[in-house]
């Protein structure tokens, strides 16, 4: 027994890296006598390539939950729902006025925009996920700024009652934000505290009798903040250990009514973009809340924040797809028309380079919002990664698809008339606002890191007692040495039609890529890694690259399995994005461990130090 053990005992750069993660990892109790207890399963693509293991089930093969009946109902809200952008809605004049009329939210109320996923016996519509984001593309198609008022009302605004709220809660409130015209908003963001929203200020005292909770405080740049009358909001309150005794502030969060008094707002704010949506500052000044109104458990507004937005995030990238079939419609409507040089546009190999990279991203973001929404629908509670991702590479695509649709037009597409200027100040948005692009990097790399450290730890502790352990040991250790021989590799082929088996080959080799970087970069920098932000946005980069390759491979393969028209376009779609994407995740992950990159983010760092202290610019003018 102890010569098997001696074969299979770690190499020493493994020692390191378990020894690193006893310290890094989350900490979790532990008997050397017992046997390791694994860690909780986590079916999460993107979290399982972090440790360099594959779990396909959520991404193949391409999800198609809605039934028959979904379908349909589905189907029957499209035409209305678009009926009302041709001849009710106005996008230009909601810009120009900065609002949205009356009779245009009256109509929208009418057609149950702001209920979508409220069940019907709440005055609902009822819909799932899926069903909500095709709407949403019908939405991000005609006008993004009444999709604000629209999304924080529900997306944000009054998610958390559906995701935390009581039996009561939800008798109560559902049915005022569903068919009696009560707009709903989520109130989190301070002027101390934008992307770190635990260092919020606003405060919340219970009562001496322990039935009320009284609000002081301000939020800024709350959406529908100046037209809602129930907000969830999210303050500061005095939480006691019940094991120490020991008193601690945590964040609670709460549903607020504009009726308990006290509550009030300042004027609309004047913005770049999505004009018509209302955004203002909200100020509490001793508001009532009865205790009954905390939303979810106290001290746990943390969490039910983080949930809401996560939940959320899906309809981003769903919306914005819309938003870019819009701008490749503009674009390809000159194409067409405009003649220059004696030949038309589109005869132009450089023009249909443009239209074709803007469509090969559109493909990728439709493919990840909708891969994300049906797994979702199935019941995963694994898709927070895949949410962020897809909100980072959708927010980012559709800034592109915008730009590049302006340039093919030229100066028409600068022109106010055409309305792509619009499209492009209500696009900037989205990359800063429910977690701003940087710090959503930070959240994927950090949380498949901290993922992969989970597994080391459990390592750790097996090696501890290996007697007990021997299985997990010798599958570690097989693995390990059949990927240091580029053998036993990722295979994605038993999962993509024919016509993709080279694509896949890939796309797995970046996966296996993936995970030796991940290993070697905690076998360098441990639980300081957290420090090295440019090595992470790097390592974030090729994971969002991954993702879209086997969304993108997963959902060609559909059209290929049920012979769908669009299959033969479909593959071209996929064999294009991915050649792109394996180029850029192979560069990436080069980067994050080449020693030239280091020396090169620390050249970056001092000249933004020096630019930093000086305040500005700091180089001798040419001239004077």
């Amino acid at each position: 027994m102890f010569k098997v053990i001696e074969k299979v005992a770690p190499s020493n750069k493994t020692k390191y890296l378990l020894r690193l993660y006893a310290t890094a990892a989350p900490k979790t109790s532990s008997n050397p006598k017992r046997e390791v207890k694994k860690p909780q399963e986590n079916a999460s693509f993107m979290a399982n390539i972090f440790r360099g293991s594959l779990a396909s089930t959520q991404v193949f093969p391409y999800p198609d939950v809605l039934t028959e009946e979904e379908k349909e109902l589905t189907a029957s809200l499209i035409d209305p729902f678009e009926r009302f952008f041709r001849e009710v809605n106005n996008a230009a004049r909601n810009d120009e006025n900065s609002q949205i009329d009356e009779e245009t939210l009256n109509q929208l109320w009418e057609l149950g925009a702001f209920s979508i996923q409220v069940p019907n016996d709440f005055g609902g519509l009822g819909l799932n996920n899926t069903q909500y984001g095709r709407l949403c593309q019908i939405v991000g198609a005609n006008d993004l700024g009444l999709g604000i008022t629209i999304g924080a009302h529900q997306s944000i605004g009054f998610k958390g009652i559906l995701l935390y709220g009581t039996p009561e809660q939800k008798a109560k409130y559902l049915p005022q934000v569903s068919t009696e015209k009560v707009y709903a908003a989520f109130a989190l963001t301070e002027p101390s505290a934008g992307s770190d929203a635990g260092s919020i200020k606003c405060r919340a005292v219970k009562s001496a009798d322990g039935k009320h909770y009284i609000l002081n405080g301000s939020k800024i740049w709350i959406s529908n903040g100046g037209i809602a009358d129930i907000m969830t909001v999210f303050a500061q309150t005095e939480m006691t250990d019940p094991n120490t005794g020991e008193k601690k502030d945590k964040v609670t969060a709460f549903i607020v009514e504009r009726g308990f008094g006290g509550v009030t707002n300042g004027a609309p704010e004047k913005k770049m973009g999505i004009k018509a949506s209302n955004t203002a500052e909200v100020y509490f000044e001793d508001v009532k809340i009865p205790i009954e109104n905390v939303l979810g458990q106290e001290g746990e507004g943390f969490k039910v924040a983080m949930n809401i937005l996560n939940n959320g995030r899906f309809g981003m990238g769903a919306t914005l797809s819309g938003t870019m079939k819009h701008c490749i419609a503009k674009a390809v409507e000159h194409c067409n028309n405009r003649t220059q040089f004696g030949k038309k546009l589109k005869d132009y190999k450089g023009i249909q380079e443009k239209i074709a990279q803007m469509s090969l991203i559109q493909y990728a973001t439709e493919s990840m919002a909708f891969q994300i929404s049906q797994n979702m629908d199935a019941g995963s509670q694994d898709y927070h990664l895949e949410a962020a991702i897809s909100k980072i590479f959708a927010s980012e695509a559709a800034w592109y698809v915008c730009d590049e649709s302006i340039q093919i037009l030229g100066g028409m597409g600068f022109m106010r008339e055409t309305g792509l200027e619009r499209v492009m100040r209500d696009l900037r948005i989205f990359r800063i606002f429910e977690g701003t692009n940087d710090i959503l990097r930070l959240f994927v790399a950090l949380t498949g890191i901290q993922y992969a450290g989970s597994h080391l730890k459990e390592l750790q502790r097996a090696f501890k007692n290996p007697a007990a352990n021997l299985g997990l040991i010798f599958k570690e250790a097989s693995r390990r040495a059949a990927s240091s021989v580029g053998i036993g590799g990722t295979d994605l082929s038993p999962f993509v039609a024919p016509q993709l088996t080279a694509t896949a080959k890939d796309a797995a080799e970046c996966i296996d890529m993936f995970g030796q970087t991940v290993e070697s970069l905690l076998v360098k920098y441990g639980k300081n890694i957290i420090n090295e932000q440019n090595v992470l946005n790097r390592l974030a980069d090729a994971a969002i690259d991954i993702y879209s390759m086997v969304v993108t491979l997963s959902r060609s393969t559909r059209a290929v399995n049920e012979k769908l028209e669009t299959a033969e376009h479909e593959l071209e779609l996929t064999k294009a994005w991915c050649y792109q994407a394996n180029e850029r995740c192979r560069t990436n992950l080069k980067h994050a461990t080449s020693g030239g990159h280091v020396n090169f983010y620390k050249d970056l760092s001092k000249v933004a130090e020096t630019v930093l202290e000086n305040g500005g610019v700091k180089t001798t003018n040419i001239v004077g």
